[in-house]
């Protein structure tokens, strides 16, 4: 790995700005789940460990460089407490061990990458860290002008992150094959032109099959589609059929009249859709045909559900699929990544969240990566460790 990581510095007696992701899920003022949290405690731990004092940055909502009350980090002090095992203070006045900053978003400067920002930002630390893999898309001060200005390296989440990505697409075991979902080809042209270069397979589920389906001349009555993505369709398929990859679209469906808890739904073959229902997830033919292509995979990526998982049993297709995927994981045959926002959850709801080689709560920055794009807070510790070599 191309930047410094964590075991590159000696800590002991000095501050540590260490970016993370605290943009977490609050319902009524609550933290409704700790992932992100929980994700960077190893490298809390380090740290501490290693004698350092850590100043804490990161973001929360979109105040738009505004001070917003609702908007403020403080409520989170006693959770990082809780879960860290450590005292937190809050603000540029705390003598903790850990002191949390307010949120970065408060200052126009930070999504502006404004040095002079950066500036007030370094003055608070000897060595900055970057564990936020899930905004290193983005070139603002706290992930790329900051390197400019202080040491710095990857977390340990960072690095781990950074480690699982680079085996999975720039030099995975083959066959490999993508798994990906969602509602709209239009979200993720760029992933999908990427992807059919360089995989095997190409398996695909929800609406954008759909999309996909209809470009080959099927029909698919009242199901979720993009009619003006036809032709772009034609183009990745055309792109994949270049590359020698097979692009894999359901055989059979779950169908629904109308979508709804406790709607009633048939099973019915791609060439006998009725003109009245739409497609809710994938059915048992096109499960087994997926599952069976995964035990030929050595690498598997996945992004997005098949169906309509958050509506049961519209999350049987995922689940099968997934389950598949977390016993040849658990067997040691296939090297598993997944990422996204949709696709943590729908795994969560499979029960293999666990199970899988990696998965990375990243959004954005993930599927930039399946892209193939560099990340410029990536790109900011490369050159970082380049300059002080």
């Amino acid at each position: 790995m191309n930047f410094k990581t964590l075991r590159d510095f000696d800590f002991n007696g000095k501050k540590v700005l260490l970016r993370i992701d605290l943009n977490v899920p609050v319902q009524d003022g609550i933290v409704a789940e700790t992932t992100r949290i929980d994700r960077v405690k190893p490298t809390i731990d380090y740290l501490i460990q290693h004698g350092a004092k850590i100043v804490i940055i990161s973001h929360f909502g979109r105040p738009k460089g505004e001070v917003k009350p609702e908007f403020s980090l403080k409520f989170l002090t006693p959770v990082l407490e809780k879960q860290w095992g450590y005292s937190v203070g809050f603000g540029e006045d705390s003598t903790k061990e850990i002191t949390l900053l307010e949120n970065l978003r408060f200052d126009p400067g930070e999504e502006k990458n404004d040095l002079a920002f950066a500036k007030k930002l370094a003055a608070h630390g000897d060595i900055f860290i970057n564990d936020a893999f899930s905004m290193s898309h983005r070139a603002h001060a706290s992930t790329e002008a900051i390197t400019h200005l202080l040491p710095c390296g990857a977390g340990l989440l960072m690095e781990a992150e950074l480690k699982a990505l680079h085996i999975a697409l720039d030099h995975p075991e083959k066959p490999i094959i993508a798994i990906v979902g969602g509602s709209k080809i239009s979200t993720k042209l760029s992933v999908l032109h990427n992807l059919v270069k360089r995989v095997n397979y190409l398996a695909l589920g929800g609406g954008m099959a759909n999309t996909f389906l209809l470009a080959t001349g099927h029909e698919i009555g009242t199901s979720m589609c993009e009619t003006d993505m036809v032709e772009e369709a034609k183009k990745i398929m055309a792109t994949a059929k270049e590359s020698n990859c097979e692009i894999i679209l359901p055989i059979d469906c779950a169908v629904v009249e109308k979508l709804e808890p406790g709607t009633s739904s048939d099973i019915v073959d791609l060439n006998n859709f009725p003109n009245n229902k739409s497609a809710v997830d994938i059915g048992p033919k096109s499960i087994d045909a997926v599952c069976k292509i995964l035990e030929s995979c050595k690498t598997v990526l996945w992004n997005g559900p098949f169906g309509v998982f958050e509506i049961k049993p519209f999350d049987n297709g995922t689940n099968k699929v997934a389950q598949k995927v977390s016993d040849l994981t658990k067997s040691k045959k296939l090297v598993s990544i997944a990422g996204g926002g949709d696709t943590v959850s729908a795994l969560d709801n499979a029960g293999v969240v666990e199970d899988f080689s990696y998965i990375s709560t990243a959004g954005g920055a993930f599927l930039e990566w399946l892209e193939g794009k560099e990340l410029p807070g990536v790109a900011a510790l490369k050159n970082s460790a380049s300059r002080a070599a």
